[in-house]
């Protein structure tokens, strides 16, 4: 590429010459005797003496035409009149075809050619460094060699620290013109090259910008790791690929020594200890320590989803919600515990389930010294403490300390169940309640207790269970000061003190203090009794009610007396039978004072004032106070004499004290 032109020009006597500037020169000499100026330094030869002095400007250094905006001198005026517009923003040569302006002409010129598809310099086959690999021009600092004396320029700014392009509206500096125009583009906004795919426009035409854009359009992923056989869409994105093979972690944190792949993750790391947050969310305040978190952190304001499944249609704030969550669909679960072999889905998962075999528990409440495993749940913890509830049902107002909680209270009102049991239909709205659910069927229960080894389908009931060796009760009734093993059992117990009844029933609007208590209450309408009794087949509505039936199977009365050592199937018959000891009656008739042990007796004492007698007879229709009264009398239609005598073997219908 010598910029000579192929073609010959003929002078008068049909001698060629290979360019112009030769013709004039030979028919100045030959034709009409008109002197040629040359210069005495390189013998280079020159039609016009303006022309020869500029030229000789090249050899002596001389630059006599100086800015008097910046001061930078100039060989020619020609050249400062083109400098002086970075200046005044004059862009005197404007396109015919497109109207985009430009500061100097040959600018124009070369803009031209994207219209018209000329390219007038050819390759003869082909000398061109492209070609040959020819690098002449070397760097006198570094020895570095490059192809053109522009690039050598470019490059020796690295070392003088030379940047003579100046941003005109925020006055940053930059090493090449190419760069400044790139920058400018930040103030004006203009991205002028855009994908013919999607229409995303951008700033520049480079590979990290629109080339890489256009790949996740074609699939291209032209670099690839030798190691792994891994493909990336960029060099520089597989040369830090490659750095996981190798180990490589060039950048050194100086504060404490640790070293990173990235310069990008050293500068993130450092504001660990400068504690330096420079990015702000412009509608709330809060300040992060990456640009990628501002922008994920931005999406809570705007409501922005851009990362959709295309197995269910969900969307997520990340990609790696999204990567995670596809995990859901392919069941891969890429994180292996090399102490159990069990399986997660996130690094973040098996991080903390490897803790139950270390026994680890970093995060320690500052109120009571409780430890914990995970960061989230020391924060739901602390609320115990704080009484915060910052969860709210946009619905019913109702407030939580935990986000799941609230999720899970939405879907009372939205009455989504989205996953079901494969084995007998039941549908739950969470995926835990389901997973739990499933044990029924399988038997499975995978948490025992060290202390009695007695097993549990559920962790959180082996917690509980725990509690009664240690005797521990965490969770405090501000109010009485009552003390609960299950913070659960606290929150239905506060509801004494308030009244509170959140939980109403759609079918007849009775309310109650627990979604539990009214789960077991809907049964009521719908006749549901999930739990079923393998030894004689019976079912009830409650695995409690189950629990205590089956103790009628193996004759276990946990429960013992302390005082007679008689022994009870339950807590609450225990209860009951100790205030015969004691003599109490805590339940007081509010018509006559009259006092009763149980809660059942003084409702059944109640009928006498009000006359109730909703238990009736479906032989006679007669009306009874009590369903034992109603099972005596409908013995009359049966003929039934469930009792005898041990003596004579006969029998009666009741058994008289």
């Amino acid at each position: 590429h010598t910029g000579e032109k192929l073609c010959s020009l003929l002078s008068d006597c049909g001698k060629g010459f290979k360019t112009s500037t030769d013709l004039k020169v030979h028919q100045r000499n030959t034709h009409t005797g008109e002197e040629a100026y040359s210069c005495s330094d390189c013998g280079k030869i020159f039609s016009q003496l303006s022309n020869l002095k500029s030229h000789e400007r090249t050899h002596t250094g001389e630059k006599p035409y100086s800015c008097s905006d910046c001061g930078k001198c100039f060989k020619t005026s020609n050249e400062l009149k083109g400098h002086q517009r970075t200046h005044t923003g004059e862009k005197p040569y404007s396109c015919s075809h497109c109207g985009r302006c430009f500061k100097a002409l040959n600018e124009l010129k070369g803009h031209q050619r994207t219209h018209t598809g000329e390219k007038p310099y050819i390759c003869s086959d082909c000398f061109i460094r492209e070609h040959t690999g020819e690098k002449p021009y070397s760097c006198s600092d570094c020895g570095r060699c490059l192809k053109t004396s522009n690039e050598l320029k470019v490059h020796q700014r690295t070392h003088t620290g030379e940047t003579p392009y100046v941003c005109s509206d925020c006055r940053k500096c930059f090493t090449t013109s190419t760069h400044l125009k790139v920058h400018q583009r930040t103030h004006t906004g203009e991205k002028p090259y855009s994908c013919s795919d999607c229409g995303k426009c951008f700033k520049t035409s480079n590979e990290l910008k629109l080339k890489v854009h256009q790949r996740t359009h074609t699939g291209e992923k032209p670099y690839s790791c030798s190691d792994c056989g891994k493909s990336f869409t960029t060099s520089t994105v597989l040369k830090l690929h490659q750095r996981r093979h190798t180990g490589e972690k060039p950048y050194y944190c100086s504060d404490c020594g640790k070293c990173f792949i990235t310069s990008t993750q050293l500068k993130v790391h450092q504001r660990t200890h400068t504690g330096e947050k420079p990015f702000f969310c412009s509608d709330c305040g809060t300040s992060f320590s990456q640009l990628s978190h501002l922008k994920t952190h931005e999406r809570i304001h705007t409501g922005e989803k851009p990362h959709y499944c295309s197995d269910c249609g969900k969307c997520f704030k990340t990609s790696n919600e999204l990567k995670v969550h596809q995990r859901t669909h392919t069941g891969e679960k890429p994180y292996v515990c090399s102490d159990c072999g069990k399986c997660f889905t996130t690094s973040t998962d098996l991080k903390v389930h490897q803790r139950t075999h270390t026994g680890e528990k970093p995060y320690s409440c500052s109120d009571c010294g409780v430890s914990f495993s995970r960061l989230g749940t020391l924060k739901t913890h602390q609320h115990i403490h704080t009484g915060e509830k910052p969860y709210f049902c946009c619905d019913c107002g109702e407030s939580f300390s935990q986000k799941t909680n609230l999720k899970a209270h939405q879907q009372i009102h939205t009455g989504e169940k989205p996953y079901y049991c494969s084995d007998c239909g039941k549908r739950f709205s969470q995926l835990g309640n389901l997973k739990s659910h499933e044990r029924i069927h399988t038997g499975e229960k995978p948490y025992s207790c060290s202390d009695c080894g007695k097993s549990f389908s559920q962790l959180h009931t082996l917690k509980t269970h725990e509690r009664i060796h240690t005797g521990e009760k965490p969770y405090v009734c501000a109010d009485c000061g009552v003390s609960f093993s299950h913070l659960g059992t606290l929150t239905t117990h506060q509801r004494i003190h308030t009244g509170e009844k959140p939980y109403s029933c759609s079918d007849c609007g009775k309310c109650f203090t627990s979604s539990t208590d009214l789960k077991v209450h809907q049964r009521t309408h719908t006749g549901e009794k999930p739990y079923f009794c393998f030894d004689c087949g019976k079912c009830f509505k409650t695995s409690n009610e189950l629990k205590v039936h089956q103790r009628t199977h193996t004759g276990e009365k946990p429960y013992v007396c302390s005082d007679c050592v008689k022994c009870f199937t339950t807590s609450t018959d225990l209860k009951v039978h100790q205030r015969t000891h004691t003599g109490e009656k805590p339940y007081s008739c509010s018509d006559c004072v009259k006092c009763f042990k149980t809660s059942t007796e003084l409702k059944v004492h109640q009928r006498t004032h009000t006359g109730e007698k909703h238990y009736y007879c479906s032989d006679c229709v007669k009306c009874f106070k009590t369903s034992t009264e109603r099972k005596v009398h409908q013995r009359t239609h049966t003929g039934e004499k469930p009792y005898y005598c041990s003596v004579c073997g006969k029998c009666f219908k009741h058994q008289l004290s």
